[in-house]
């Protein structure tokens, strides 16, 4: 085992000013949603140019509400693609929609959208893409199909807060925006996340999905219309998130940097599928919330396993991002099968996500990049 310090593959940066400004909070007495969820979501909207945002407890209960307040439930389907995270196929299954999945492109991992309109069926209601790591999906394309189409376009942007399509800021345009604010993300609340909105209707009822489905009265009595949960955001997390909002560039700006500096020094015998660097012409839209490769497994005689194992043990933390989502029990229950989308498959089996946040310095990238290429050339073929 290493003894150099840890590096692990994410790691939230909290300033004293956040760790101070929660102690106020807990003092205050009012640590449930109160004065400081009203200040986050003001300066979410800020930060996205005046439009609606509501906070929530997770990126997934976003997702949730955003598809109830596009009345999806039993007989609708849901285009996604087969390369993130487990939210979207789990909460179009849990409004009762059928998840419809298709397959990525290998560098960029966003959706093929040449597929998700090949999949377009009269019971099609919604689109729901990923932006991988924070390299936002085609917008133009991606808009130009939900219009043609009639769809309603859910943006899964759990990896992106911070990222931007030509100048413009995701969440700042668009149908309905999902972020997370869990602490491998680009800024954190310890645990939430937001939904930003098209009109004070949709955000209306957004408050009524995250907490019970409640109205109150006139006379000061409540009452339920709708069917709701509960996933209203403590101010304590708000409070976090107001400080994290507040450096929010100063973090993209070093994970750019960050990326950088693996681009130039992440060189391996035999060679790994790197990740797409940006569009063409849009350098600054990726917001960088991961870095992840895809080893050359069919050139090596240790298995990914092997690989994050032995990283382990040079004190370097690895994740794996993703899984096939297809592949998954709940999705084969909807006839899916092994070789259905090869580019998700091929990354669900090579994929490994290499540590980058803020406070990492460029000493740790090339350390992290010299265990790596340590690793693949003495196990290499």
């Amino acid at each position: 085992m290493s003894t150099t310090a840890f590096l692990p593959f994410a790691r939230p940066t909290l300033d004293e000013a956040t760790i101070q400004g929660v102690a106020d909070v807990l003092r205050s007495g009012w640590i449930a949603s109160g004065p400081q969820v009203a200040a986050f979501e003001r300066a979410l909207s800020e930060y996205f140019g005046g439009r609606p945002v509501r906070t929530l407890t997770s990126a997934t209960a976003a997702i949730e509400v955003a598809l109830q307040i596009c009345g999806i439930g039993p007989g609708a389907e849901v285009i996604t693609s087969a390369q993130s995270f487990f939210t979207a196929p789990n909460m179009i299954v849990k409004v009762g929609a059928k998840p419809v999945f298709v397959d990525c492109d290998l560098h960029t991992r966003n959706i093929d959208l040449d597929q998700a309109e090949t999949a377009i069926t009269a019971a099609t209601r919604a689109i729901l893409p990923t932006h991988f790591a924070g390299l936002p999906v085609d917008m133009d394309e991606l808009y130009g199909l939900a219009q043609k189409h009639h769809l309603r376009v859910i943006e899964d942007a759990a990896l992106a807060i911070g990222s931007s399509w030509r100048g413009r800021k995701i969440g700042a345009f668009g149908d309905l925006i999902a972020f997370s604010f869990h602490p491998n993300k680009n800024m954190t609340a310890i645990e939430g996340g937001a939904l930003a909105l098209n009109t004070e209707s949709e955000a209306k009822l957004a408050e009524k999905l995250r907490f019970h489905g409640i109205s109150r009265l006139p006379d000061g009595t409540r009452d339920v219309d709708v069917v709701a949960g509960k996933f209203n955001l403590p101010d304590v997390n708000a409070r976090v998130g107001l400080g994290q909002l507040a450096r929010l560039d100063e973090f993209i700006a070093a994970r750019r940097a960050l990326a950088d500096h693996y681009f130039s020094h992440f060189k391996t015998e035999p060679e790994c599928v790197l990740p797409a660097r940006a569009h063409p012409g849009d350098e600054a839209g990726h917001s960088w919330n991961m870095f992840a490769v895809l080893l050359p497994l069919a050139r090596m005689t240790i298995t990914r396993k092997q690989f994050i194992d032995a990283m382990q043990a040079r004190g370097i933390g690895i994740g794996i991002s993703y899984e096939a989502l297809h592949l998954s029990t709940l999705a084969r229950r909807f006839g899916y099968h092994e070789g259905d989308f090869p580019n998700a498959e091929r990354i669900a089996r090579e994929t490994v996500t290499l540590p980058l946040f803020p406070t990492m310095t460029t000493a740790d990238v090339e350390r992290v990049c010299a265990a790596a290429a340590e690793i693949i050339l003495q196990g290499a073929k």
